[in-house]
């Protein structure tokens, strides 16, 4: 099997000659050619040499199109800040909807109008001409929540949900439109799986989840299936709240953060959510040894049972021993999985 051939199976539920490997790696990759991380986020064909070389290097199964939440804020006119060898980031006391009135006057950016969000695009294409077929190719977008925060500011918009409730729906949907419209850019590009990236969504607690979040992300998960796409739902931070929520929304792949135990994701989503994750990416993967991250990922795999993924609980730390991603790789590829009969 090669890494897409790998993946589809595993989400399929059928029979794979080992575990995937789908860690994400972005400053890190970047690091692995050498240049510095402000030409990854800015330039598609130095984010594609840096995902394939990594990929090679460590045994990934796929690679990913994915850098920095800040692409699709800025092609609205958000303020980014952008650093030499740091991720962009948005300028918090500059929201563009720190005025809440601007949400009716703003327009959805067009995927293919020379932004970042292109960039994203000619990033899909370009691994398309040189690993489709081979590797998977993921595509990604910012959930509803965290797009929201970066449009109005995440301390505002947690108030907005006691405020104006009114108000979140309309910027919700908002984007919507606007993330699926990028979604479907990425879909004809060429990529297979699309992440969303939900991070602010951990920061709330169910009940908010439930009544405003969860139905946003239903309708992005829904949409991306009927463009023939696979999703990976990425919440960062403790989501042990709304594990179940997380497990309804019908995703091909669910990320567990560190945070929460194997065990619950599983409890919580049933036995045929494909989990993937989730071992501590400092304290294991960065500052542990060969021994501890198998012994780490050995407890995962355990409490996930069949339908896992080897990963992290998030991104990949700069600064990683070769070493530590070699026993993932070789954790990966020592174990065959088998459906259970």
């Amino acid at each position: 099997m090669n890494g897409h051939e790998r993946v589809m199976a595993m989400i399929e539920g059928r029979e794979v000659d080992h575990l995937p490997l789908m860690p994400i790696t972005m400053m890190f990759a970047a690091d692995q050619i050498g240049v510095p991380y402000g030409q990854y986020v800015r330039d598609y064909r130095v984010l594609v040499e840096a995902q394939l070389r990594t990929a090679e290097k460590y045994g990934f199964d796929y690679v990913s199109c994915i850098s920095d939440p800040a692409r699709e804020a800025a092609d609205c006119g958000a303020v980014v800040q952008y650093f030499e060898d740091q991720p962009p980031a948005l300028v918090e006391d500059k929201a563009l909807l720190a005025d809440k009135s601007k949400l009716k006057n703003l327009k959805v950016p067009d995927p293919y109008g020379g932004g970042r969000m292109e960039d994203r695009v000619r990033a899909a294409e370009l691994f398309r001409k040189k690993v489709g077929g081979e590797l998977l190719i993921e595509g990604w977008i910012e959930g509803p929540c965290a797009q929201a925060a970066d449009l109005r500011g995440i301390n505002t918009l947690m108030l907005d949900f006691y405020d104006d409730p009114e108000f979140v729906r309309d910027l919700f949907d908002f984007v919507l439109e606007m993330e699926l419209a990028f979604a479907q850019a990425q879909v004809e590009a060429g990529v297979d799986i699309i992440g969303i990236g939900d991070a602010a969504a951990s920061l709330i607690g169910p009940r908010f989840y439930n009544e405003f979040v969860w139905p946003y992300e239903k309708k992005m998960v829904d949409a991306i299936h009927q463009m023939g796409c696979k999703v990976r739902l990425h919440i960062c931070g403790n989501t042990n709240r709304i594990l179940e929520g997380m497990g309804r929304l019908g995703c091909d792949i669910v990320d567990l953060d560190f945070l929460v135990p194997m065990r619950a994701g599983r409890e919580a989503m049933g036995p045929n959510q494909v989990l993937l994750g989730n071992i501590d990416p400092v304290k294991v993967l960065r500052n542990g040894t060969p021994e501890l991250v198998k012994e780490k990922l050995a407890e995962c795999h355990h409490a996930a049972g069949f339908r896992y993924i080897v990963g992290a609980g998030c991104e990949v730390p700069r600064g990683t021993p070769d070493e530590n991603l070699f026993a993932m790789r070789d954790y990966a590829w020592g174990h065959v999985a088998v459906p259970s009969s």
